[in-house]
Parts: structure tokens; C-alpha cells; sequence
């Protein structure tokens, strides 16, 4: 009994002053705790704000690494077709009579000028031959024992293939600035002379395309120095942060000091098109850790100012709360029965903990009367609103969606009468889209002919957009009645829109999209297909290993698998998991989206 007489007086604050319990109590829960919080926060601020401001200088890196797969992609194609173009061949390889044969010859082939003026990625385009009877005009050059010792023309005659260097020239000034330059060989057929071409991109253009406000870039290819930098004074020189050249997708993020000072650095490699070439890129984030402790030395004045006014106050408030607890004990006595008239001075030395019961009697009753009053008004409150609410959901439930057509029907007429026959076809187009749409909605199954024909009035529609530039076609199997299968509304119409937005909205020439439906008997289970294929501009084997995933896995930030990954769940939700949604892709060639369904689970 002594000893839990001991334990309980240790934990009772009531033997000292109220003035010395307040300063405990401020101790324990305020000092203690801001301080231990404090260093939590700091320590969450800190890695928060690297992993923000690593996850923006990624991004950004990856964009960089964008406009150079871009970029060397199509300076690429370019050289393809200046390499197998026939008047380039004829040029190298023909026997010229005099000078001017020479000239006229070149002059007559424009394809180097026409690169050279409608591309701004390409600073320059040069083809150097040891061809004797070529000499030095326009994008021509004859090489000399200078030239045939460098490095990366002799490169160039040892492969057939394609490869990049960053390369130095001077202007009539003497200023030295470097490019990324295309090189390889031009193959002449019958001929014992030998033809390079160089093609260097334009630095300005590649500023223009990379440089950022926030983030230093530096660039070099494979372990060549650096031919790009923001500050442009890197030029030529090594790169300054380590890479790992034997690793062909090396990436690296991390921290270096530049000066004595702690920079974000994100350094990728990007494997160039149909070369061996390997680009790094470096994004460098020079203020991002000063940014970050600046802030923490914010937030740590905030937790010393949070520490320092507090005690601030509550000194003078034990000072005055300590002389007027005397008259509160007797004032409370007053309020426990019901008399309020308590006096605005309060005087003395006496301990809270004699005045504690009173002090609950009345603070309960308080507290009663204004939860209870409290409630009330909420409730009358809420009252009101759902009555609002149901008004409204009654006056939304009384349009009939028949106004709507009526509404359509006669803008169309006024538009026919008008003599717009091709809005007044729009609209009505647009009105059997909205009532396949509204009368769809909530259901379940419809028939295939159905949601044909919803398509059909679709492609009707983006016909009067984009005219004779996107045909249509349907590819029915003979003796297939397409009425007696059921099928999930608005299934078809999405794979359309994909084919057009993401296939060919950007073609310049003929789009065609086809929707070919059959059936076919794989094991013991009958299949109806229906592709949906188009001649657009297609993807890439990786894109379309990444967009399989997104059907299964939904991913908010691609937007052309968001439609598939829904279609993908409805038909898995209403067909099981014996359905199939497969895509076929050729980069250059077009699309097919392929939708299996089991017919015993499509018939009515």
C-alpha cells in the first residue's frame, strides 16, 4: 500500500503550484513533443524534397533523351535516302568530260539544298569522295591525306553501318563549336572510289529543342567528349561525371559537388536508331539542394519562433492565471447552481484541484445544452438540403430524353431548309449517336449489328470532318447474321476512335480503317473475331510490349490504353477470362486490334 501511495503522489501534480504545474505541463507537451516532431518533419522535408526534385530532373532528362531520339531518328532516314538516291549515285560515280559537266550535274540534283533549307535540325550536309575528277563544290568535298587520316573517316570506309560523332569546326573567326554529326559510307557500285557522308546537326536547333531554365544538359556520344552544353563552355571537353561505358543502358542518379557546391545529377544513356551509338545524357539540377536547405532553415526558424512565443506567453498567462484561481473556486460554485453572475476580476493563490468538480458540473452542462442546440441546427439544416436536392433531382428526372431529339430534329430542319445540308447531316448523324447512346446506357448486352451500325454512323461523322483522307471498310464472313449475336455497347466505337486519333490523324495520305468479323474453332471452343485494323503510322515492338501491360494494368498517364484497359475489364466482367484482346503492330505499316469473344456466350 506505501508503495503505490508513492507512485500515485509521484504523478500528482496537485502538491505544487498551479503556476509550477503549468510550467511542467508546457514542458511535457509542448517543448518535448515540437522538438521530436520538429525533427521528424525537417527529416520527411528533406527527403521529400530530394525525391521531388529527383523525380523533376528525371523527367527532364528523359524529355532530352526524346528530342535526340527524335532527332537522330529522322537525320537518319534522311540519310538513308540521300545514300540510295540515284542522282547522288550518279554524281559520284559518273565520268564527267570537263568542270562544267561536273556542275551542271550537281546543280541539276537538289536533294542535298532541299534537306539542307526545309530541315532545321541539320546544320550542314557534306559527302567526301576520293573520286579525282570531283573537286570542291556546293555539299561535295575530295579528300586529302589530311582527311584520310582521321579517325572517323577511316571508321567510316572499315563499316557498312551508321554511326555518330561529335565534331569540332571553326567559323571565319576562329570560333570552335561542335555538332553531333551522322557519318557512314556511301556504297558505289561499280566504282573503285570511295564516298562518306557527313550530315551535323544544327547546334542552335538543338539548343532551341533541349535547353531548360531549371537544368543544366550535357551531352556527348559514346566516349567521345561533350558536344552540347547549356553554358557552352564544356564544349570538347571530357565529361565531368563518371559513366560506365561497358553497360549499354547505364543510368545513374545521384549527387556530385560542382565548385564545392552539392548538385542533383541524372546521367542515361540512349541507344541511337539502326547504330551502335550510344548518347549520354547529363541533367544537372545546380540549385535544387540549395533550394532544399533554405527551406529547412526555414522550417527551423518556424520550430524555434513555435517554441519561443508559446513560452513567451504562457509566462504571462500563469502570472495572471495563478491570481485569479482563489475566486474562481468560489465563483464556481455559483455557476454548479445555476448562478452566472461571476465576476469579471479574479484575486488569490488557491489549487485548481479544489475547484475541479464544480468546474465539470458546469462545463458539462455547457457542453449538453450547446450539443444539443448544435444538433438541432444541423439536422434542421440537413432537412433542407435533401428536400432541395430531391426537388431538383425531380425537375432533372421530368426532361424526356425525346426533347432532346425533338431539339436536333429541329435545328436540323431549320439547317436543311437553310440549304446546309451538310450540317443538317451532322446533326442527325449526331442525334442517332446520343439515342444508340441513351438507350445503351444501364444496359447490358445489345446486338453486334447494333453497335455496327452505331460505328458506321461514327465513321459518317469523322468523314464529313476529315473527308476522302479516311476510308472505311466492313468485312462481314458470308452467312454470319449478325442480329443474333449479342454484344457490350460502345465495345467497337473506342478501337475506331484509337485507329483514328493514335493511327491516322496525322497521316497525310489515305487512311483506311477495316473491321473484319469471322468465326473460327480453336480447340473445343468457338471464337468470333473481329480486328479492327488500320494503315497508320503503327508503333514499335517496345511500344507494343508496353501497351499489352496497360491493357491488364491500368496506367493514367498513357492515354491511348485507357480505352483498351476499360474494354479489356468489361469484357473480362461479362465474358470471364475465356475472351482475348490482342494487338498487332508494325512501325510505318498500321494496326490491328483483335477481339476474341466465345459465341456460345454472344447468342441470344
Amino acid at each position: 500500500m506505501v508503495k503505490k501511495f508513492r507512485i500515485t503522489s509521484f504523478f500528482n501534480l496537485n502538491k505544487y503550484k498551479i503556476k509550477q504545474q503549468l510550467y511542467l505541463m508546457y514542458s511535457a507537451v509542448v517543448v518535448v513533443p515540437i522538438i521530436l516532431i520538429g525533427i521528424f518533419l525537417l527529416l520527411y522535408t528533406y527527403r521529400m524534397m530530394v525525391g521531388y526534385h529527383t523525380e523533376l530532373l528525371d523527367s527532364d532528362n528523359h524529355r532530352v533523351r526524346n528530342v535526340l531520339f527524335e532527332i537522330t531518328t529522322q537525320i537518319y532516314n534522311i540519310s538513308e535516302n540521300i545514300t540510295f538516291d540515284d542522282d547522288i549515285q550518279n554524281i559520284l560515280t559518273k565520268d564527267y568530260t570537263d568542270l562544267s559537266d561536273y556542275v551542271e550535274t550537281v546543280s541539276y540534283s537538289g536533294l542535298l539544298d532541299y534537306y539542307e533549307k526545309n530541315y532545321a535540325e541539320i546544320s550542314s550536309i557534306t559527302i567526301y569522295t576520293d573520286n579525282p575528277m570531283l573537286s570542291d563544290y556546293k555539299q561535295f568535298r575530295q579528300t586529302d591525306e589530311q582527311m584520310e587520316r582521321q579517325t572517323w573517316y577511316q571508321k567510316a570506309l572499315s563499316q557498312s553501318g551508321v554511326f555518330w560523332q561529335g565534331m569540332s569546326r571553326e567559323d571565319e573567326y576562329r570560333n570552335k563549336y561542335w555538332n553531333l554529326s551522322l557519318i557512314r559510307k556511301i556504297p558505289l557500285l561499280d566504282s573503285p572510289y570511295h564516298a562518306v557522308l557527313v550530315i551535323q546537326v544544327s547546334d542552335n536547333y538543338l539548343r532551341t529543342r533541349v535547353d531548360s531554365n531549371e537544368y543544366l544538359n550535357m551531352i556527348s556520344v559514346d566516349r567521345g567528349p561533350v558536344f552540347y552544353c547549356s553554358d557552352r563552355e564544356s564544349y570538347g571537353q571530357e565529361p565531368p561525371y563518371p559513366i560506365e561505358y561497358d553497360q549499354p543502358y547505364f543510368q545513374h542518379m545521384g549527387r556530385i559537388r560542382v565548385d564545392g557546391q552539392s548538385c542533383f545529377i541524372n546521367i542515361s544513356a540512349l541507344n541511337t536508331y539502326q547504330s551502335d551509338s550510344i548518347i549520354y545524357v547529363c541533367s544537372l539540377d545546380e540549385k535544387g539542394y540549395a533550394g532544399i536547405f533554405n527551406i529547412l532553415y526555414i522550417c527551423g526558424a518556424v520550430l524555434l519562433v513555435a517554441l519561443t512565443i508559446p513560452g513567451f506567453l504562457m509566462y504571462f498567462f500563469a502570472n495572471e492565471f495563478t491570481q485569479r484561481v482563489r475566486v474562481l473556486r468560489q465563483e464556481m460554485h455559483k455557476a454548479s447552481n445555476q448562478d452566472y453572475e461571476l465576476l469579471s476580476t479574479l484575486r488569490g493563490n488557491d489549487e485548481i484541484s479544489e475547484t475541479f468538480t464544480d468546474l465539470q458540473v458546469m462545463v458539462q452542462n455547457i457542453k449538453e445544452e450547446e450539443a444539443r442546440s448544435y444538433k438541432a441546427q444541423i439536422n434542421e439544416q440537413e432537412l433542407l438540403i435533401r428536400q432541395q436536392e430531391m426537388e431538383f433531382k425531380m425537375l432533372a428526372s421530368q426532361i424526356n430524353p425525346h426533347f432532346l431529339y425533338n431539339t436536333l430534329e429541329t435545328i436540323r430542319m431549320k439547317a436543311f431548309t437553310a440549304g446546309d445540308r451538310e450540317a443538317a447531316t451532322a446533326i442527325k448523324l449526331l442525334g442517332q449517336s446520343m439515342r444508340y447512346v441513351l438507350e445503351n446506357m444501364g444496359t447490358t448486352y445489345t446486338t453486334l449489328k447494333a453497335e455496327l451500325d452505331h460505328v458506321d454512323g461514327y465513321m459518317k461523322i469523322q468523314h464529313l470532318r476529315f473527308g476522302d483522307r479516311i476510308g472505311y471498310e466492313t468485312r462481314v464472313e458470308e452467312g454470319l447474321e449478325l442480329s443474333r449475336y449479342r454484344i457490350l455497347p460502345l465495345l467497337l466505337q473506342p478501337v475506331v476512335e484509337n485507329a483514328i486519333i493514335h493511327g491516322l490523324d496525322e497521316k497525310e495520305e489515305k487512311g483506311l480503317i477495316i473491321i473484319s468479323i469471322r468465326t473460327k474453332q480453336e480447340g473445343e471452343q468457338n471464337l468470333l473475331f473481329i480486328d479492327v485494323e488500320d494503315n497508320g503510322c503503327g508503333m514499335t515492338k517496345e511500344t507494343l510490349d508496353k501497351l499489352h501491360q496497360d491493357i491488364e494494368i491500368r496506367d493514367m498517364s498513357r492515354s491511348k490504353s485507357i480505352g483498351l484497359y476499360n474494354i479489356n475489364q468489361r469484357m473480362k466482367l461479362h465474358y470471364g477470362n475465356e475472351h482475348r484482346i490482342h494487338l498487332y503492330a508494325e512501325q510505318g505499316k498500321g494496326t490491328r486490334v483483335r477481339l476474341a469473344i466465345p459465341i456460345e456466350k454472344m447468342q441470344k
